[in-house]
């Protein structure tokens, strides 16, 4: 049973005389617990609504396009309150967290609701049997924390003794034609070599409803007393993996036509070996994982810089890259400056002084250490940053400062970009194509 909160004018629950306050209790004889019963079970066109007011329940019939809203509003998003990770992973980072940044960046979401609508992954062990058999009914294609199918290993991994025990999950979704992206985080001396292996080959096992799986490696903070000793990825053994997926890619491609399982651009970063084509990628089915999100960008700009042929006014402008990027970002630039007569850009590599050395991805540098290391330096007409370092649909970043701070510490106007190759050309030149 859920409040409602509001009833949208002109919509079909408000031609029903529905009203705020009023707890929805069931659609068509099905009990509305939260957002994907309500999703779910009012999509119909002919409905039957037991709804309660002042302790009585009452009964409302309703006809309306199949698919359209019935117009009620709730409270949350969700109708009720996201679920929370019990695990204790070994590799999560929001345990590497420094103290006292705000309270909604240590929640740890595990919510399989958020993962069919929003994309976020799932560890699974936060679900019981009747939600799976809800996510078969309902056809709810996840996303899924893998990391290993060993299951002694994943309840080590996971610090949760069911952890094992919910892979069972997997193989009753993918018999039932669910459609699962997997993730791996991968830990050296832990869930690589072997283990890989056997994950990989268990995961195949459920073709063709597997649709793509993301390795990713352990990212560690300075943050670390206390916790589960781990290692970085290192060169030679980040070139070891990306050899080991790739032999599985060669096997998947000859059986099921598709390579399934892909490496994070970090992998080749740390390897120093040349990002692979965009063929290799297929449709970029794990780019929100990091994968191939520095090829995509790469011909996107060599795209944008193809279409341009006008002379600007000069400009100087600069991008602040965390480490892992920052030789691919020095190549852009360096071939605008060449492409474009009058642009000069500076590229600055910012060290993770707030998480530690260790952390090189852009997309954890802070306002404080953007001014700090930037403190003094003239950059040009403006400092380009990338998106990833804010919050989402913000202009904040990790460690509260906002855009506009920066930009009165540095008397520079920043600008975010995403990741995309004509929007970061664009912000190069100033010139909107």
């Amino acid at each position: 049973m859920v409040e409602i909160k509001g009833v949208a004018k002109h919509s079909p629950a408000s031609r029903s005389d529905l009203q705020k306050g009023d707890c929805l209790i069931s659609i068509n004889d099905n009990i509305i617990d939260d957002v994907l019963d309500y999703m779910f079970y009012a999509a119909e066109s002919r409905l039957k609504l037991v709804l309660k007011r002042d302790d009585e329940n009452f009964e409302v019939n309703i006809r309306k396009g199949e698919y359209d809203d019935l117009g009620l509003e709730f409270e949350s998003f969700l109708m009720d309150n996201k679920k929370s990770c019990h695990n204790k992973c070994v590799f999560c980072f929001i345990d590497q967290m420094p103290p006292d940044m705000r309270e909604t960046l240590y929640f740890k979401d595990d919510d399989a609701r958020l993962s069919f609508l929003q994309g976020n992954y799932v560890t699974l062990t936060n679900l019981k049997q009747h939600d799976i058999d809800r996510i078969i009914k309902m056809k709810l294609n996840i996303n899924v924390s893998v990391h290993t199918t060993n299951p002694e290993l994943r309840c080590k991994m996971m610090n949760n003794r069911f952890a094992g025990e919910t892979l069972k999950y997997l193989r009753q979704m993918t018999d039932a034609g669910i459609k699962l992206n997997c993730q791996i985080v991968l830990c050296p001396g832990l869930n690589d070599g072997d283990e890989l292996r056997r994950t990989l080959t268990d995961l195949g096992s459920m073709m063709p409803n597997i649709q793509s799986v993301a390795v990713v490696p352990v990212g560690l903070s300075k943050f670390r007393e206390n916790l589960y000793p781990l290692e970085l990825f290192n060169k030679e053994s980040a070139s070891a993996a990306i050899d080991l997926i790739g032999e599985f890619q060669q096997r998947f491609l000859e059986q099921y036509d598709t390579r399934l399982v892909f490496p994070s651009d970090e992998f080749y970063l740390i390897a120093e070996r040349r990002l692979p084509d965009a063929e290799y990628y297929e449709e970029y089915p794990q780019y929100e994982n990091g994968v191939g999100m520095l090829r995509s960008l790469n011909d996107e700009f060599e795209s944008a810089m193809k279409l341009f042929d006008e002379e600007i006014e000069p400009r100087r402008v600069s991008i602040a890259t965390g480490y892992s990027a920052y030789k691919n970002m020095l190549e852009l630039a360096q071939k605008a400056e060449s492409h474009v007569k009058n642009l000069k850009c500076d590229v600055y590599k910012i060290r993770n002084d707030f998480f530690g050395e260790t952390i090189t991805v852009t997309g954890l540098i802070t306002a404080k250490d953007l001014i700090s290391q930037l403190k003094g330096v003239d950059l040009g007409d403006e400092l380009l940053i990338s998106s990833s370092m804010l919050m989402r649909d913000s202009n904040i970043f990790l460690d509260d400062l906002t855009v506009e701070d920066v930009e009165r510490e540095l008397n520079v106007k920043v600008t975010s970009v995403n990741n995309d190759g004509f929007e970061l050309f664009d912000a190069l030149t100033g010139v909107v194509c």
